[in-house]
């Protein structure tokens, strides 16, 4: 008995996730009128599911700080995500300047030696310098992301020179491209949700509960192919969403399988 009550549980679990990740893209995408979500009996009767399984997928959503219940009222949306494109070589700010303010904090702009594979990546010999800029980044108040930058010494020399205003208002992209003299010309992101560690947590003001957060490594290039700057940036798992857009294959006609 304990074991068939194990998998009916099992099952539930499985089917409270499935509503969850529904819901939570609604959620995101502002679709509740009035940030109010439907009924436990309107969205038992959407999903085909049991009370207790809506319940269980509304705990989740409860536990991530997207919504919350309120007597007389229902279950209200009081947290969202922003999303940030992952295609687009695009600031912070330069993508929620429409939901809010967002400011950058600079914690730290120094001349550093960068570690080791920082300056194999930057193109740096072991001896050589970068200049490391750290900024807290907010909207609105709220903590979002963490953002770790090593520069070239010849770009980021020049912004140490500006008034610190310059570096919490201006996008760091802009100010390369300003010092640089030509355009940026691509970037390789790599993507890692990673559990936060307690000074981390402190500083993006996550629970003290613990939490993930999207670890993102991007190397920078100019438009001539040398490299500007390499970013390891910590963002809220529970306030931005990377997107992007992904297209198929060249060269895959209806009916072939992809190489295993």
């Amino acid at each position: 008995m304990d074991t068939e009550a194990d998998e009916a549980g099992s099952l539930r679990a499985d089917r409270a996730r499935r509503v969850a990740n529904v819901l939570r893209r609604q959620v995101l995408d502002g679709a509740f009128r009035g940030g109010v979500l439907p009924d436990e009996r309107a969205l038992v009767a959407e999903f085909s599911v049991s009370r207790n399984t809506v319940r269980e997928a509304l705990a989740l959503l409860r536990d991530e700080g997207l919504v919350e219940r309120r007597r007389g009222v229902g279950t209200v949306v009081v947290g969202r995500a922003y999303e940030h494109p992952l295609g687009e070589l695009a600031g912070l700010a330069e993508v929620l300047h429409h939901h809010g303010s967002v400011v950058n904090q600079v914690r730290e702009a120094r001349l550093v030696r960068p570690p080791r594979a920082v300056a194999r990546r930057l193109g740096l010999g072991e001896q050589d310098e970068a200049v490391h800029l750290e900024r807290l980044r907010s909207l609105d108040g709220v903590p979002l992301s963490l953002d770790s930058t090593y520069l070239l010494p010849q770009i980021g020399k020049p912004l140490l020179a500006l008034e610190r205003e310059a570096l919490e208002h201006r996008d760091v992209f802009a100010l390369i491209e300003s010092v640089a003299g030509v355009p940026l010309g691509g970037a390789e992101v790599s993507v890692q949700a990673v559990w936060a560690d307690a000074a981390t947590r402190a500083v993006l003001r996550m629970p003290e509960s613990g939490g993930a957060v999207l670890t993102v490594e991007r190397l920078t290039s100019l438009a001539d192919g040398r490299p500007a700057d390499l970013e390891f940036i910590h963002l809220r798992g529970d306030r931005l969403v990377l997107r992007a857009s992904v297209a198929a294959p060249p060269g895959r006609g209806p009916g072939q399988e992809r190489a295993r």
